[in-house]
């Protein structure tokens, strides 16, 4: 990499002193141990617990839509009392909630803990966005991609000590990941700690209690998003499957498609963000995605049957070209986020948000699980034709939500008040 261009990397990555570069460093603390366990936890729990796919699958799934009720709330908390305090204690009760695993024994066990665990991210989701929001001011958009980049570093070197577990193969090793995800989980909660308070944005008090669940056209900007977040779990959840049980490509190659993903994402993130800021091109960029997704699936589901060889080059290719979609995909959602959300509700907005990537998370196992693997090649065809017609749909529902945007009341995605004190 030229010397003028790595400068310009870590100018983006890493901010000026003060809360951006504090809460950068928390980020870049929980996505090192997320991870550690980002393609392993999959296999934790058919190997070392012993459930079969089917029983993670629908486990996940009830779990994630249990955990569909936390956003809105406590996005609603975060906009009324501070996202700081609200961020740390959601961020605490995860780290509790991950360790917990560890204790797992049996289906019942499991479908408890990952329960607690949604609804646990589900809280810290909604928090972090308004949180998010305020620290990154009127620059939130680009401030979003550069966290997204620094996540991204942090599960590159988490996926190292991820790939040594997993070819070691033992339960103890699994159980190590584990551990110091939660670990990390916690470190970051006191990095948090270090931020200002912020205090909360007025509001127009003549509009809705809970405005953000009687917007329709963001509820549909919701949908379509929720669904296209399946994507995340391609290569968290159903690709480690399938190279496991349908191809011939070593089983290390999991935390290589996972780094070829992070290291991607790290220098080409904050550059796609750039070009990203309006609603009317954050449209475009979900639509421009889903076409991405549609020849990323295709070709994974070509490595089935391939010598062991082509199936990792084909699988490290496509891998590739989902990170693409998935760069696309991530710099519309942080435009959406922002221009469709008024700026004094980040918390119920971002909640609202949350409950569709909760529900497109609940849905991911039994799609890519219970459908995708079962059906093949097929499947995988069938995924990336939904992924392109999400896409297209983009567009027209964002246009819509964009042009009600004048009927609610006291809108604005300006941070019209005081930041926050220390």
């Amino acid at each position: 990499m030229h010397l003028p261009r790595a400068r310009r990397l870590i100018d983006d990555l890493v901010p000026e002193r003060g809360p951006k570069r504090v809460f950068t460093a928390a980020t870049l603390t929980i996505s090192f141990g997320f991870g550690l366990i980002l393609a392993a936890s999959a296999l934790y729990f058919t190997r070392v617990v012993h459930l079969s796919t089917g029983q993670v699958g629908v486990g996940l799934s009830i779990a994630g839509l249990i955990g569909l009720v936390a956003g809105v709330p406590v996005g609603d908390l975060a906009d009324r009392y501070g996202p700081r305090e609200v961020q740390l204690w959601a961020m605490v009760v995860q780290a509790v909630t991950t360790f917990s695993y560890i204790f797992i024994r049996d289906f019942v066990g499991f479908f408890i803990v990952v329960t607690l665990d949604m609804l646990a991210m589900t809280a810290s989701m909604a928090a972090e966005g308004a949180l998010n929001r305020r620290v990154g001011g009127e620059d939130a958009t680009k401030f979003r991609a550069s966290l997204r980049a620094v996540a991204n570093l942090g599960i590159s070197f988490g996926s190292i000590g991820c790939g040594i577990a997993v070819q070691i193969d033992t339960p103890d090793s699994y159980r190590a990941l584990i551990i110091a995800n939660a670990l990390m989980s916690l470190g970051g909660a006191a990095v948090v700690s270090r931020l200002p308070h912020y205090e909360p944005l007025p509001k127009d008090e003549s509009g809705p209690r809970w405005g953000a669940l009687t917007d329709r056209p963001f509820i549909a900007y919701t949908v379509v998003s929720g669904a296209m977040s399946i994507q995340y779990s391609v290569l968290m959840l159903l690709l480690p499957l399938w190279l496991v049980l349908h191809t011939d490509a070593p089983r290390w190659s999991i935390a290589l498609f996972t780094l070829i993903n992070t290291v991607l994402c790290v220098l080409f993130q904050v550059r796609v963000g750039r070009d990203v800021h309006t609603t009317r091109q954050g449209g475009a960029a979900m639509r421009r995605s889903g076409v991405i997704f549609l020849v990323s699936c295709a070709a994974f589901g070509f490595a089935a049957g391939l010598p062991g060889w082509a199936a990792l080059l084909l699988l490290a290719a496509a891998t590739a070209v989902h990170t693409y979609g998935e760069l696309w995909f991530a710099a519309s959602t942080f435009a959406l986020d922002i221009s469709l959300a008024p700026a004094n509700a980040q918390g119920q907005y971002q909640g609202m948000v949350g409950i569709g990537f909760g529900a497109g998370q609940a849905a991911a196992p039994v799609i890519l699980i219970g459908l995708c693997l079962s059906l093949g090649r097929t499947g995988w065809f069938g995924l990336g034709v939904a992924f392109a017609l999400l896409g297209l749909l983009a567009p027209l529902v964002t246009g819509w939500a964009e042009r009600t945007r004048a009927d609610i009341p006291g809108f604005s995605t300006s941070l019209e008040a005081t930041t926050g004190t220390g």
